[in-house]
């Protein structure tokens, strides 16, 4: 239910990747299925065949089948494969730390184990690199922490926008930060709707989190010199290796740490609920295993993100 959703998963992204969800089933549903059933009266039946049933079918398919890798240059010619629902392969678990993988074949698709598997020890797939809030939206279940080494979070592009605007002193200075944003949104460095992504060990959106906090950070003539280059500059030796390691986090200009500080903090306020009490909850055996099941993934999420998000503010700090 929605309460649910916004009461155990605010600031995790799941709540509004499920409304476009319901919005492009709604969509898909009123204009490809209904009028596709209405002209087969004799095989469906619309009173039957509803759109909660349609809901529940997108869910098991989206849960359950497999898609083939395609290379990209195929997937531009074709766009996606169409999924494919293999009963029996589809039994097996995920982890990030998993022993199995699977492989496609022109005649069949093989379950290999990658490491040797012990009598009686469960056999785990992956399902890709994904993050638990990618996991609890698309399967309903979340690793436990700390297990999940592909656990990401997410600081919303405008988020660092407004923490800008915040530092901003005066009328002039905003103007300038407005400025800033749009040559941003030119480059297609940033957009209302898209978000940073932050991994254990690095940011994974390294090139859009960089140039953002550079140009934010920029003077209002070092910026007029950066547009007339129509945001090209000779690379210095710090930004030979643009990887955004932790360590190089740490090593961010004063300005740009600051920004970065400020866009994490307004981050974690979007949660509303508190990282200590969480580990406290994680901890306490008892009071954990009162929790429902849904409140405990919602949980494992959530205190993923944040422990993501306070490392940032210990590198930066």
């Amino acid at each position: 239910p929605e309460e649910e959703r916004v009461r155990l998963l605010r600031g995790t992204g799941i709540p509004e990747a499920v409304e476009k969800d319901l919005a492009n089933i709604h969509l898909e549903y009123s204009s490809i299925v209904l009028p596709f059933m209405e002209s087969h009266p004799a095989i469906f039946d619309p009173k039957l065949h509803t759109l909660e049933l349609y809901k529940q079918l997108v869910a098991f398919v989206m849960a359950y089948s497999f898609q083939e890798p395609l290379e990209e240059e195929d997937e531009d010619e074709k766009g996606p494969n169409p999924p494919m629902m293999v009963p029996v392969a589809d039994i097996l678990n995920h982890v990030a730390n998993h022993n199995a993988n699977l492989e496609y074949s022109p005649q069949c698709l093989r379950m290999v184990t990658t490491r040797p598997v012990s009598k009686g020890q469960e056999i785990f797939n992956t399902y890709g690199q994904m993050a638990n809030w990618q996991l609890l939206h698309m399967y309903g279940f979340a690793e436990p922490y700390p297990g999940n080494t592909n656990d990401t979070a997410d600081i919303q592009m405008v988020t660092v926008r407004n923490a800008a605007l915040q530092r901003a002193k005066s009328e002039a200075q905003q103007q300038l930060v407005a400025e800033q944003w749009d040559f941003l949104c030119q480059l297609e460095m940033v957009g209302d709707e898209g978000a940073f992504v932050l991994g254990w060990d690095e940011v994974l959106t390294e090139e859009e989190l960089s140039t953002t906090l550079k140009v934010l950070c920029m003077s209002e003539e070092e910026f007029k010199e950066y547009k007339e280059h129509n945001g090209w500059e000779e690379d210095s030796e710090e930004e030979e290796n643009s990887t955004l390691s932790n360590e190089a986090l740490s090593r961010l200009k004063p300005p740009c740490k600051n920004l970065l500080y400020d866009s994490v903090l307004l981050t974690l306020e979007s949660y509303g609920s508190d990282l200590a009490a969480e580990q406290d909850l994680l901890n306490n055996k008892e009071a954990y295993e009162k929790l429902s099941r849904r409140e405990q993934q919602a949980l494992h999420v959530r205190y993923g993100q944040k422990r993501i998000l306070h490392q940032l503010l210990e590198l930066v700090q």
